[in-house]
Protein backbone atom coordinates (compact mmCIF):
# COMPACT_ATOMS: atom_id res chain seq x y z
CA UNK A 1 0.00 0.00 0.00
CA UNK A 2 1.31 3.40 -1.09
CA UNK A 3 2.64 5.88 1.80
CA UNK A 4 1.69 8.84 0.06
CA UNK A 5 -1.68 9.95 -0.02
CA UNK A 6 -3.51 13.11 -2.10
CA UNK A 7 -1.39 14.92 0.22
CA UNK A 8 1.12 13.84 1.60
CA UNK A 9 1.87 11.07 4.32
CA UNK A 10 -0.61 10.62 7.34
CA UNK A 11 -1.62 8.75 10.21
CA UNK A 12 -1.92 7.55 13.43
CA UNK A 13 1.55 9.43 15.09
CA UNK A 14 3.87 7.06 16.79
CA UNK A 15 1.64 4.09 15.33
CA UNK A 16 1.56 5.23 11.87
CA UNK A 17 3.60 8.11 11.23
CA UNK A 18 6.68 7.15 13.84
CA UNK A 19 9.96 9.12 14.47
CA UNK A 20 12.00 6.34 12.40
CA UNK A 21 9.67 6.59 9.32
CA UNK A 22 9.74 10.29 9.62
CA UNK A 23 13.87 10.14 9.63
CA UNK A 24 13.76 7.80 6.45
CA UNK A 25 11.57 9.44 4.34
CA UNK A 26 13.43 12.91 4.96
CA UNK A 27 16.73 11.14 3.98
CA UNK A 28 14.93 9.63 0.97
CA UNK A 29 13.66 12.90 0.13
CA UNK A 30 17.01 14.67 0.40
CA UNK A 31 18.66 12.45 -1.93
CA UNK A 32 15.60 12.44 -4.69
CA UNK A 33 15.41 16.37 -4.82
CA UNK A 34 19.18 16.54 -5.29
CA UNK A 35 19.51 14.49 -7.71
CA UNK A 36 16.58 16.66 -9.46
CA UNK A 37 17.22 19.87 -8.44
CA UNK A 38 20.47 20.78 -10.44
CA UNK A 39 21.91 22.01 -7.08
CA UNK A 40 25.63 23.63 -8.01
CA UNK A 41 28.76 22.10 -7.29
CA UNK A 42 29.90 22.30 -3.84
CA UNK A 43 26.91 23.89 -2.71
CA UNK A 44 25.27 22.30 0.29
CA UNK A 45 21.07 21.19 -0.50
CA UNK A 46 18.57 23.85 1.29
CA UNK A 47 15.28 22.99 3.24
CA UNK A 48 12.85 24.75 5.17
CA UNK A 49 11.03 22.68 7.92
CA UNK A 50 7.58 23.76 9.87
CA UNK A 51 4.73 22.57 11.72
CA UNK A 52 1.34 22.74 12.92
CA UNK A 53 0.98 23.15 16.83
CA UNK A 54 0.48 19.18 17.55
CA UNK A 55 2.60 17.71 20.31
CA UNK A 56 3.64 15.20 17.94
CA UNK A 57 5.13 17.17 15.62
CA UNK A 58 8.11 17.97 18.32
CA UNK A 59 9.31 14.45 17.77
CA UNK A 60 8.58 14.80 14.18
CA UNK A 61 10.44 17.47 13.65
CA UNK A 62 13.65 16.27 15.48
CA UNK A 63 13.16 12.91 13.34
CA UNK A 64 13.06 14.85 9.95
CA UNK A 65 15.72 17.26 10.81
CA UNK A 66 18.31 14.49 12.10
CA UNK A 67 17.27 12.70 8.05
CA UNK A 68 17.81 15.94 6.52
CA UNK A 69 21.03 17.27 8.40
CA UNK A 70 22.36 13.63 8.01
CA UNK A 71 21.73 13.48 4.55
CA UNK A 72 24.00 16.66 3.83
CA UNK A 73 21.04 19.16 3.70
CA UNK A 74 20.92 22.46 5.68
CA UNK A 75 17.48 22.94 7.40
CA UNK A 76 15.90 26.20 8.42
CA UNK A 77 13.57 25.58 11.28
CA UNK A 78 10.31 27.91 10.96
CA UNK A 79 8.69 27.08 14.07
CA UNK A 80 4.76 26.50 13.86
CA UNK A 81 3.73 28.68 10.94
CA UNK A 82 0.82 27.98 7.90
CA UNK A 83 1.47 25.36 5.45
CA UNK A 84 0.96 28.54 2.89
CA UNK A 85 3.87 30.12 4.60
CA UNK A 86 6.60 27.24 4.10
CA UNK A 87 5.42 27.29 0.41
CA UNK A 88 6.16 30.93 0.02
CA UNK A 89 9.55 30.48 2.03
CA UNK A 90 10.79 27.99 0.21
CA UNK A 91 10.06 30.12 -3.12
CA UNK A 92 11.09 32.66 -1.55
CA UNK A 93 14.47 31.76 -0.23
CA UNK A 94 15.28 29.80 -3.23
CA UNK A 95 15.45 26.30 -1.14
CA UNK A 96 15.80 22.98 -2.26
CA UNK A 97 13.13 21.58 -0.39
CA UNK A 98 9.77 22.04 2.21
CA UNK A 99 8.77 19.69 4.87
CA UNK A 100 5.47 20.70 6.92
CA UNK A 101 4.32 18.52 9.53
CA UNK A 102 0.43 18.94 9.97
CA UNK A 103 -2.51 16.61 9.62
CA UNK A 104 -4.42 19.90 8.35
CA UNK A 105 -7.65 19.38 9.74
CA UNK A 106 -7.76 16.22 10.96
CA UNK A 107 -7.85 15.24 15.01
CA UNK A 108 -4.96 16.06 17.37
CA UNK A 109 -3.91 12.29 17.47
CA UNK A 110 -2.66 12.35 13.44
CA UNK A 111 0.08 13.88 11.68
CA UNK A 112 1.69 14.26 8.59
CA UNK A 113 4.36 14.83 6.46
CA UNK A 114 3.65 16.98 3.55
CA UNK A 115 6.82 18.04 0.99
CA UNK A 116 7.28 20.91 -1.29
CA UNK A 117 9.92 21.18 -3.77
CA UNK A 118 12.06 23.87 -5.72
CA UNK A 119 10.07 26.80 -6.14
CA UNK A 120 7.16 25.77 -3.61
CA UNK A 121 5.04 23.78 -5.66
CA UNK A 122 3.64 20.43 -3.78
CA UNK A 123 5.33 16.99 -5.35
CA UNK A 124 3.81 14.84 -7.98
CA UNK A 125 3.03 11.65 -7.97
CA UNK A 126 6.28 10.64 -10.08
CA UNK A 127 8.49 12.06 -7.16
CA UNK A 128 6.66 10.85 -4.12
CA UNK A 129 6.86 7.37 -5.72
CA UNK A 130 10.73 7.91 -5.97
CA UNK A 131 11.11 8.79 -2.43
CA UNK A 132 9.05 5.59 -1.67
CA UNK A 133 11.23 3.83 -3.40
CA UNK A 134 14.35 4.97 -2.34
CA UNK A 135 13.34 4.22 1.08
CA UNK A 136 15.83 2.24 3.69
CA UNK A 137 18.43 1.82 0.80
CA UNK A 138 22.03 1.83 1.03
CA UNK A 139 23.47 5.24 1.03
CA UNK A 140 27.12 6.74 1.64
CA UNK A 141 26.68 9.52 4.59
CA UNK A 142 28.77 12.97 4.87
CA UNK A 143 31.19 13.08 7.13
CA UNK A 144 32.78 15.71 8.93
CA UNK A 145 32.12 19.03 7.72
CA UNK A 146 29.66 18.00 4.65
CA UNK A 147 26.78 16.89 7.23
CA UNK A 148 24.04 19.48 7.08
CA UNK A 149 23.55 22.10 9.78
CA UNK A 150 20.63 23.47 11.84
CA UNK A 151 19.62 26.99 12.53
CA UNK A 152 16.48 28.55 13.29
CA UNK A 153 14.43 31.28 11.40
CA UNK A 154 13.26 33.87 13.51
CA UNK A 155 12.46 36.11 10.53
CA UNK A 156 10.37 34.03 8.57
CA UNK A 157 6.84 34.56 10.05
CA UNK A 158 7.37 38.10 9.52
CA UNK A 159 8.68 37.70 5.98
CA UNK A 160 5.18 35.75 5.37
CA UNK A 161 2.66 38.34 7.01
CA UNK A 162 4.93 41.02 4.41
CA UNK A 163 3.65 38.51 1.42
CA UNK A 164 0.32 38.38 2.50
CA UNK A 165 0.08 42.31 3.55
CA UNK A 166 1.50 42.70 0.53
CA UNK A 167 -0.87 41.30 -2.31
CA UNK A 168 -3.53 44.24 -0.93
CA UNK A 169 -4.58 47.37 -2.37
CA UNK A 170 -6.89 48.60 -0.38
CA UNK A 171 -6.58 49.14 3.59
CA UNK A 172 -9.29 47.17 5.77
CA UNK A 173 -9.55 49.86 8.32
CA UNK A 174 -13.37 49.57 9.30
CA UNK A 175 -14.12 46.34 9.15
CA UNK A 176 -14.65 44.29 12.31
CA UNK A 177 -13.39 40.75 12.37
CA UNK A 178 -13.57 37.69 14.63
CA UNK A 179 -10.68 34.98 13.60
CA UNK A 180 -11.18 31.22 14.96
CA UNK A 181 -7.33 30.13 14.70
CA UNK A 182 -8.16 26.47 15.65
CA UNK A 183 -5.94 26.37 17.86
CA UNK A 184 -3.32 25.82 15.62
CA UNK A 185 -0.79 26.71 12.85
CA UNK A 186 -2.42 30.52 12.08
CA UNK A 187 -2.70 31.36 15.46
CA UNK A 188 0.26 33.36 16.00
CA UNK A 189 0.31 34.94 12.58
CA UNK A 190 -3.42 35.42 11.37
CA UNK A 191 -4.46 37.90 14.20
CA UNK A 192 -1.42 40.36 13.30
CA UNK A 193 -1.87 39.69 9.63
CA UNK A 194 -5.22 41.36 9.63
CA UNK A 195 -4.27 43.99 12.63
CA UNK A 196 -1.99 45.30 10.43
CA UNK A 197 -4.09 45.54 7.43
CA UNK A 198 -6.33 47.77 9.55
CA UNK A 199 -9.33 45.64 10.57
CA UNK A 200 -10.33 45.46 14.17
CA UNK A 201 -9.35 41.74 15.34
CA UNK A 202 -10.74 39.53 18.45
CA UNK A 203 -9.09 36.04 17.94
CA UNK A 204 -10.89 32.96 19.17
CA UNK A 205 -9.03 29.48 19.87
CA UNK A 206 -5.82 31.16 19.46
CA UNK A 207 -4.04 29.79 22.33
CA UNK A 208 -2.24 26.17 21.23
CA UNK A 209 -1.20 23.81 23.54
CA UNK A 210 0.15 21.27 22.13
CA UNK A 211 -3.45 18.71 22.60
CA UNK A 212 -6.36 20.88 21.51
CA UNK A 213 -6.01 21.58 17.81
CA UNK A 214 -9.01 21.45 15.99
CA UNK A 215 -10.47 20.25 19.14
CA UNK A 216 -14.13 21.66 19.02
CA UNK A 217 -12.57 24.67 17.08
CA UNK A 218 -11.57 25.65 13.65
CA UNK A 219 -13.16 25.41 9.92
CA UNK A 220 -14.96 21.81 10.65
CA UNK A 221 -16.79 23.25 13.71
CA UNK A 222 -18.03 26.55 13.15
CA UNK A 223 -19.98 27.24 16.50
CA UNK A 224 -18.16 29.18 18.20
CA UNK A 225 -17.38 31.27 15.84
CA UNK A 226 -20.82 32.01 14.76
CA UNK A 227 -22.00 33.04 18.32
CA UNK A 228 -19.08 35.12 18.89
CA UNK A 229 -19.72 37.33 15.61
CA UNK A 230 -23.15 37.86 16.36
CA UNK A 231 -22.63 38.77 20.13
CA UNK A 232 -19.90 41.09 19.54
CA UNK A 233 -21.34 42.60 16.42
CA UNK A 234 -18.65 41.82 14.05
CA UNK A 235 -18.92 42.44 10.29
CA UNK A 236 -17.72 38.57 9.28
CA UNK A 237 -16.28 36.24 10.81
CA UNK A 238 -12.82 33.65 9.22
CA UNK A 239 -12.15 30.22 10.30
CA UNK A 240 -9.33 28.32 9.50
CA UNK A 241 -8.35 24.65 9.55
CA UNK A 242 -5.53 23.16 11.49
CA UNK A 243 -2.73 24.23 8.94
CA UNK A 244 -4.44 27.46 7.71
CA UNK A 245 -4.55 26.88 4.32
CA UNK A 246 -8.39 26.26 4.17
CA UNK A 247 -10.60 29.69 4.84
CA UNK A 248 -14.43 29.40 5.62
CA UNK A 249 -16.20 32.51 6.47
CA UNK A 250 -19.16 33.52 8.46
CA UNK A 251 -21.46 36.43 7.60
CA UNK A 252 -22.92 39.36 9.84
CA UNK A 253 -25.71 37.14 10.58
CA UNK A 254 -23.61 34.13 11.62
CA UNK A 255 -24.47 32.12 8.73
CA UNK A 256 -21.74 30.16 6.66
CA UNK A 257 -20.31 31.25 4.10
CA UNK A 258 -18.43 28.26 2.31
CA UNK A 259 -16.11 27.93 -0.53
CA UNK A 260 -18.04 28.36 -3.10
CA UNK A 261 -19.49 31.48 -1.99
CA UNK A 262 -15.76 32.74 -1.48
CA UNK A 263 -15.04 31.43 -4.81
CA UNK A 264 -17.84 33.16 -6.05
CA UNK A 265 -17.32 36.47 -4.57
CA UNK A 266 -13.70 36.85 -5.48
CA UNK A 267 -13.92 35.99 -8.93
CA UNK A 268 -16.72 38.32 -9.47
CA UNK A 269 -14.65 41.42 -7.33
CA UNK A 270 -11.29 40.24 -10.17
CA UNK A 271 -13.42 40.18 -13.31
CA UNK A 272 -14.93 44.19 -12.21
CA UNK A 273 -11.24 45.12 -11.64
CA UNK A 274 -10.40 43.28 -15.14
CA UNK A 275 -8.03 41.09 -12.92
CA UNK A 276 -9.62 37.31 -13.63
CA UNK A 277 -7.44 36.08 -16.60
CA UNK A 278 -9.21 33.83 -19.19
CA UNK A 279 -12.30 35.03 -17.45
CA UNK A 280 -12.67 31.39 -15.87
CA UNK A 281 -12.39 29.84 -12.43
CA UNK A 282 -11.50 26.39 -11.81
CA UNK A 283 -13.79 23.99 -9.24
CA UNK A 284 -14.34 20.65 -8.69
CA UNK A 285 -16.53 18.11 -9.54
CA UNK A 286 -18.21 18.28 -6.30
CA UNK A 287 -18.54 22.40 -6.49
CA UNK A 288 -22.22 23.25 -5.96
CA UNK A 289 -24.65 24.25 -9.38
CA UNK A 290 -25.41 27.14 -7.56
CA UNK A 291 -22.02 28.17 -7.92
CA UNK A 292 -22.03 27.16 -11.38
CA UNK A 293 -25.05 28.73 -12.22
CA UNK A 294 -23.91 32.71 -10.32
CA UNK A 295 -20.96 32.06 -12.16
CA UNK A 296 -22.95 31.44 -15.47
CA UNK A 297 -24.79 34.72 -14.93
CA UNK A 298 -21.84 37.20 -13.96
CA UNK A 299 -20.57 36.19 -17.31
CA UNK A 300 -17.59 34.01 -15.73
CA UNK A 301 -16.50 30.12 -17.25
CA UNK A 302 -16.32 27.25 -14.46
CA UNK A 303 -13.71 24.55 -15.51
CA UNK A 304 -14.10 21.36 -12.95
CA UNK A 305 -11.75 18.97 -11.83
CA UNK A 306 -11.64 15.73 -9.70
CA UNK A 307 -11.66 16.52 -6.38
CA UNK A 308 -8.51 17.76 -4.61
CA UNK A 309 -6.39 20.90 -4.60
CA UNK A 310 -3.73 19.27 -6.11
CA UNK A 311 -6.21 18.95 -9.36
CA UNK A 312 -7.28 21.92 -9.07
CA UNK A 313 -3.86 23.52 -9.44
CA UNK A 314 -3.16 21.64 -12.46
CA UNK A 315 -5.57 22.50 -14.14
CA UNK A 316 -4.70 26.40 -13.26
CA UNK A 317 -1.27 25.61 -14.38
CA UNK A 318 -2.14 23.94 -17.61
CA UNK A 319 -4.18 26.75 -18.57
CA UNK A 320 -2.75 30.06 -16.94
CA UNK A 321 -5.90 30.39 -14.88
CA UNK A 322 -5.69 32.57 -11.66
CA UNK A 323 -8.01 31.53 -9.14
CA UNK A 324 -9.56 28.21 -8.04
CA UNK A 325 -10.68 25.96 -5.25
CA UNK A 326 -12.93 23.92 -3.22
CA UNK A 327 -16.00 24.14 -1.80
CA UNK A 328 -14.15 23.10 1.74
CA UNK A 329 -12.42 26.76 1.44
CA UNK A 330 -8.85 25.28 0.00
CA UNK A 331 -8.57 28.54 -2.79
CA UNK A 332 -5.83 29.02 -4.73
CA UNK A 333 -5.04 32.53 -5.59
CA UNK A 334 -2.30 32.07 -8.13
CA UNK A 335 -1.41 35.22 -8.42
CA UNK A 336 0.29 35.63 -5.06
CA UNK A 337 0.89 31.56 -4.20
CA UNK A 338 0.67 28.16 -5.79
CA UNK A 339 -0.98 26.22 -3.20
CA UNK A 340 -4.17 27.40 -1.26
CA UNK A 341 -3.56 30.17 0.98
CA UNK A 342 -6.61 30.71 4.06
CA UNK A 343 -4.70 33.67 5.41
CA UNK A 344 -4.39 35.10 1.80
CA UNK A 345 -8.42 33.87 1.53
CA UNK A 346 -9.79 36.05 4.05
CA UNK A 347 -7.79 39.10 3.09
CA UNK A 348 -8.88 39.76 0.07
CA UNK A 349 -12.52 38.32 0.85
CA UNK A 350 -12.34 41.20 3.35
CA UNK A 351 -10.41 43.68 0.36
CA UNK A 352 -13.88 42.41 -1.88
CA UNK A 353 -16.32 44.14 0.87
CA UNK A 354 -14.07 47.17 1.57
CA UNK A 355 -13.85 48.28 -2.33
CA UNK A 356 -17.20 47.41 -2.42
CA UNK A 357 -18.89 48.64 0.27
CA UNK A 358 -20.92 45.78 0.60
CA UNK A 359 -21.59 43.69 3.50
CA UNK A 360 -20.49 39.50 3.51
CA UNK A 361 -24.03 38.87 3.48
CA UNK A 362 -24.43 40.88 0.43
CA UNK A 363 -21.84 40.22 -1.49
CA UNK A 364 -23.08 36.38 -1.31
CA UNK A 365 -26.42 37.13 -2.04
CA UNK A 366 -25.19 36.68 -5.54
CA UNK A 367 -25.30 32.64 -5.30
CA UNK A 368 -28.17 30.65 -4.09
CA UNK A 369 -26.83 27.41 -3.10
CA UNK A 370 -28.91 24.71 -4.15
CA UNK A 371 -29.29 21.81 -1.20
CA UNK A 372 -27.14 19.28 -1.38
CA UNK A 373 -27.09 15.61 -0.18
CA UNK A 374 -24.23 13.38 0.20
CA UNK A 375 -24.52 9.42 0.91
CA UNK A 376 -21.67 7.06 1.11
CA UNK A 377 -22.23 3.60 0.41
CA UNK A 378 -20.01 1.58 2.14
CA UNK A 379 -18.65 -1.63 1.74
CA UNK A 380 -19.71 -1.95 -2.04
CA UNK A 381 -17.59 -3.53 -4.82
CA UNK A 382 -16.74 0.22 -5.91
CA UNK A 383 -15.05 -1.27 -9.38
CA UNK A 384 -18.82 -2.68 -10.78
CA UNK A 385 -20.03 0.77 -10.83
CA UNK A 386 -18.40 1.50 -14.10
CA UNK A 387 -20.17 -1.39 -15.26
CA UNK A 388 -23.41 -1.02 -14.29
CA UNK A 389 -26.02 -0.18 -16.64
CA UNK A 390 -28.77 -0.31 -13.98
CA UNK A 391 -27.20 2.32 -12.17
CA UNK A 392 -26.09 4.50 -15.32
CA UNK A 393 -29.37 4.32 -16.63
CA UNK A 394 -31.20 5.45 -13.32
CA UNK A 395 -28.83 8.69 -13.18
CA UNK A 396 -29.54 9.17 -16.93
CA UNK A 397 -32.98 9.15 -16.32
CA UNK A 398 -33.17 11.46 -12.85
CA UNK A 399 -30.51 13.85 -14.48
CA UNK A 400 -32.99 14.24 -17.65
CA UNK A 401 -36.24 15.04 -14.95
CA UNK A 402 -33.75 17.43 -13.06
CA UNK A 403 -32.70 19.64 -16.41
CA UNK A 404 -30.75 22.20 -15.05
CA UNK A 405 -32.50 22.30 -11.50
CA UNK A 406 -30.53 19.54 -10.32
CA UNK A 407 -27.44 17.68 -10.49
CA UNK A 408 -26.22 13.72 -9.56
CA UNK A 409 -22.47 12.75 -9.23
CA UNK A 410 -21.97 9.33 -8.70
CA UNK A 411 -17.88 8.06 -8.12
CA UNK A 412 -15.88 5.10 -6.31
CA UNK A 413 -13.95 6.80 -3.04
CA UNK A 414 -10.26 6.64 -4.25
CA UNK A 415 -9.20 5.28 -0.69
CA UNK A 416 -12.24 3.79 0.70
CA UNK A 417 -14.29 0.81 0.19
CA UNK A 418 -17.36 2.98 -0.87
CA UNK A 419 -19.37 4.90 -3.34
CA UNK A 420 -20.24 8.53 -2.61
CA UNK A 421 -24.06 9.58 -4.24
CA UNK A 422 -24.19 13.12 -4.31
CA UNK A 423 -27.54 14.84 -5.58
CA UNK A 424 -28.58 18.57 -5.55
CA UNK A 425 -31.96 19.64 -5.87
CA UNK A 426 -34.01 23.03 -5.77
CA UNK A 427 -35.34 21.47 -2.44
CA UNK A 428 -33.64 19.66 0.78
CA UNK A 429 -36.30 16.78 0.33
CA UNK A 430 -36.13 16.12 -3.24
CA UNK A 431 -32.40 15.91 -3.11
CA UNK A 432 -32.61 13.47 0.16
CA UNK A 433 -35.41 11.48 -2.33
CA UNK A 434 -33.36 11.09 -5.32
CA UNK A 435 -30.28 10.24 -3.08
CA UNK A 436 -31.38 7.59 -1.07
CA UNK A 437 -33.08 5.60 -4.34
CA UNK A 438 -29.35 5.86 -6.16
CA UNK A 439 -27.85 5.02 -2.85
CA UNK A 440 -30.14 1.82 -2.23
CA UNK A 441 -29.76 0.80 -6.07
CA UNK A 442 -25.75 0.89 -5.93
CA UNK A 443 -26.16 -1.20 -2.80
CA UNK A 444 -28.22 -3.73 -4.08
CA UNK A 445 -26.37 -4.01 -7.48
CA UNK A 446 -22.54 -3.83 -6.37
CA UNK A 447 -22.94 -5.93 -2.67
Amino acid sequence: MALFGTDGVRGLANRDLTAELALELAVSAAHILAEVGAIPTGQRPKAIIGQDSRASGEFLEAAVIAGLASAGVDVFRVGILPTPAIAHLVAETGADLGVMISASHNPMPDNGIKFFAKGGGKLDDNLEAKIEARLQEKWERPLGAEVGRVVYDESAAERYIFHLLSSLTTNLTGIKVVVDCANGASSRVAPKAYERAGAEVIAISAAPNGLNINDGCGSTHLENLKAKVVEVGADLGIAHDGDADRCLAVDAQGNEIDGDFIMAILATDLKSRGELKNNTVVGTVMSNLGFMKAMSGSGITVETTAVGDRYVLEKMLADGHMLGGEQSGHIIMRQHANTGDGLLTALHLMQAMKNSGKTLAELASLMVRFPQVLINVKDVKKDGLAGSVKIADQIKAKSEDFGDKGRILVRASGTEALVRVMVEAESLKEAEEIANEIASLVRSELS
